[in-house]
């Protein structure tokens, strides 16, 4: 690992027992480039047999938040102006990230402090030990670019109770800290002021311990109370039907809950709501890793995604001109092709784990059976044939 300064967009140092991440680029509210993925994926890589650290925690640097999501501006310009290779590059090793994360052996502490988003969830949320404060808003905010939830954020969102994972997937609404533990988001809340007591003891003593030591009761949340129309509204079988029963409920909330929905890309809330109900039936996480590779992929040359990103972050207009322009006029053969195989050795791959490192890549469907121990393997090669791009 290179010697590091002050300006690296990733901060990685050992303190006692634990090693820090801190993703560094406090004025992109610490969004995510390929370079940043490929130095966590080797940190942790590094880390997962070095006994002298005992604790992975992330972070992120100035104080607004964890990671608001990718780097959007990039993959616009790469979906308008390139072919989107760097990007499919991009996402086949920030997948296979979220997924070491998932399968990291030793606790991996993120402090979801503030603003965590898109790719934030995914450096965070499929760790073993997932921190709010009062200040987080949690959020996949995909379908307002015209995306779909990914980062293994459809997994995460499937296994939310009842149906308030579809509700903050097709929604992208933000949650605070008991939504967040209510969803399943988060295990612990620690007040903002006593982060730095946390990180403190995280470098003299196992983390459950530190954890227990500067965890308490969140303040309440919103969604607990509105389980009722939630589940009842988002149970139904289309998104027209959905959006008929948030406007029919009599609940001012389903009705601005229908209203946000129908400023979203139609195409990407219809391509969400199936992403998450077969995540559902896919289970484990790198099944669903390789469906979400597929819907990116399939979205990233659709006319959605740079025009809700043209809209949203570029000339923050915030009138996107959706096409197809109404849930009606998506087709379910549209939505289909967003699932279909790659084909052409472009699936996103991970190998079963073994003693020796495997001679091929296991590729795997979201048909393929896999064991809770499957991991990921560090020698395999992204699509393209190239080592990474985007540096």
């Amino acid at each position: 690992m290179h010697a590091q300064n002050a300006d690296d967009p990733v901060l990685v140092h050992i303190e006692g027992r634990a090693g820090h991440l801190v993703l560094n680029r406090p004025k992109a509210l610490n969004s995510l480039t390929h370079p940043m993925v490929l130095t966590l994926d080797a940190a942790l890589a590094s880390w997962e047999s070095d006994p002298a650290v005992e604790t992975v925690v992330i972070s992120g640097a100035g104080g607004r938040g964890l990671c608001a999501g990718g780097d959007i501006r990039a993959i616009h310009d790469d979906a308008r102006d390139g072919d989107g290779r760097a990007t499919e590059t991009f996402w086949w090793d920030e997948y296979r990230l979220n997924a070491r994360i998932a399968r990291f052996p030793k606790p991996y502490v993120a402090l979801m402090d503030g603003i965590v988003m898109g790719g934030g969830v995914g450096v965070s949320a499929h760790g073993s030990v997932r921190v709010v404060t009062e200040r987080s808003r949690v959020a996949m905010p995909e379908t307002g670019i015209g995306f779909v939830p990914d980062v293994g954020g459809t997994h995460l969102l499937a296994q939310a109770p009842g149906e308030l994972g579809t509700h903050l997937a097709l929604t992208g609404s933000a949650v605070g800290a008991a939504d967040a533990l209510l969803c399943g988001l988060a295990d612990h809340f620690v007040p903002s002021e006593r982060l730095d007591a946390l990180i403190a003891d995280l470098a003299t003593v196992p983390a459950d311990e530190a954890v227990r030591h500067c965890a308490t009761q969140p303040p309440g949340g919103e969604l607990a109370d509105a389980r009722e129309w939630i589940d009842h509204c988002y149970a139904a079988a289309s998104v027209e039907e959905i959006l008929e029963r948030l406007t029919g409920s009599g609940v001012q909330a389903a009705k601005e809950a229908a209203e946000t929905i129908l400023a979203k890309s139609p195409t990407s809330v219809k391509v969400t709501l199936e992403a998450v109900r077969r995540a559902r039936e896919l289970g484990s996480l790198e099944r669903v890793l390789v469906q979400e590779y597929r819907v990116s992929c399939t979205a990233l040359h659709e006319s959605d995604l740079v025009e809700g990103v043209r809209a949203q972050i570029v000339d923050k207009d915030r009138n996107p001109r959706w096409s197809p322009a109404t849930p009606g006029e998506v087709s379910a053969e549209s939505v289909a092709r967003f699932f279909a195989p790659r084909g052409d050795g472009r699936e996103l791959s991970f190998a079963h784990s073994s003693d020796t490192a495997p001679s091929s890549d296991t590729v795997l469907s979201p048909d393929t059976a896999l064991s809770p121990d499957t991991a990921l393997s560090p020698g395999i090669t992204p699509p393209h044939g190239q080592d990474h791009l985007g540096d």
